[in-house]
């Protein structure tokens, strides 16, 4: 099996060393929602960096004085510095969950390949967490589909240590972060790799884990657009995966976003008619009835009275 650090380039490993610098100096930051984070950053006094967490975290501009010698030289070998002038910027975030640095696309995440990071990545790993301690025997074989960062993965590693952990995404910068972030987290047994879905991948799994898009995004943005008119072609296709490529006892957990729709969740429907005949026992909860309220103002989401988060749990016999 491919470790996660033999494909790392120069300036990937000089971005795990950074990683390391700021570990070393104690960094941490919880990345908020984008909303969110364009709220705090029109603050007065906010235009500017001062410090390793407004650099890093809130990805605000900084001068030339503001960060240490040795944090510049290796943004600098890592690729990840933009300067204009005395203006300058890091090109990536840094994120904290579980004492691990994640490194992902810097703010505002617009671009159609940017590698997302925030609070429902915190509320996947939560979830997938708790169901590996349910768990009366700890998985042998485990995927987490559509990656991003690597944070659920490299979770995952750390609970189930023999575990072997696939982690995979159609998304080439997401696999890039996700290999050196696995890297800097020491989880040696995360073995990242493009795919399409599971096409890149063989075999049966004991656990499959998802957190996809599920956001309707006109833009087709690949981080955010979950496809379809309701934004669920790609969680529904998972959970279909999932259906052919479950092992015996094994199980999914799919984390999604639904519109709800004069009080009906789509989602809910469309799985439940995706898994009827199969012989997964399944459960669906609602776990935050109300988030991203802001896009309710897009015509995308005219429809839509609410949008909530849910979690699906399939499991094979």
């Amino acid at each position: 099996m491919a470790t996660a650090t033999e494909t790392l380039s120069h300036q990937d490993t000089a971005l795990g060393q950074l990683g390391g610098a700021l570990k070393a100096a104690g960094y941490h930051f919880t990345t908020v929602t984008p909303a969110t984070h364009e709220r705090v950053n029109h603050r007065p006094g906010s235009a500017r960096a001062g410090d390793l967490r407004a650099v890093f975290g809130w990805s605000r501009p900084f001068g030339p004085d503001v960060l240490p010698e040795d944090i510049v030289t290796l943004m600098h070998a890592a690729g990840v510095l933009r300067r204009d002038g005395d203006v300058w910027r890091s090109m990536v975030r840094c994120s904290t969950y579980g004492g691990e640095l994640f490194f992902h696309s810097a703010f505002p995440p617009s671009a159609p390949d940017a590698v997302f990071f925030g609070p429902d990545t915190h509320r996947t790993a939560d979830v997938t967490v708790a169901h590996l301690r349910a768990l009366q025997r700890q998985p042998r074989r485990v995927v987490d589909v559509g990656c991003g960062s690597g944070a659920v993965a490299v979770t995952v590693a750390k609970h189930a240590p023999e575990a072997e952990v696939v982690a995979v995404d159609i998304n080439p910068a997401a696999v890039r972060f996700a290999r050196i972030n696995a890297a800097l987290a020491g989880t040696q047994r995360v073995d990242v790799r493009h795919s399409d879905l599971l096409d890149g991948v063989d075999g049966n799994f004991d656990l499959i884990v998802s957190n996809p898009p599920f956001m309707i995004d006109p833009e087709g943005r690949t981080y955010r657009d979950g496809g379809g008119p309701h934004g669920h072609d790609l969680p529904l296709s998972i959970l279909e995966a999932a259906v052919q490529r479950l092992a015996a006892g094994g199980s999914l957990v799919l984390f999604s976003g639904t519109d709800i729709v004069d009080g009906e969740d789509p989602l809910l429907a469309a799985a439940a008619y995706r898994l009827a005949g199969t012989d997964l026992r399944w459960t669906y909860r609602e776990i935050d009835p109300d988030v991203y309220s802001e896009n309710l103002d897009s015509p995308a989401y005219a429809h839509a009275e609410r949008i909530a988060l849910a979690v699906l749990t399939a499991t094979r016999p």
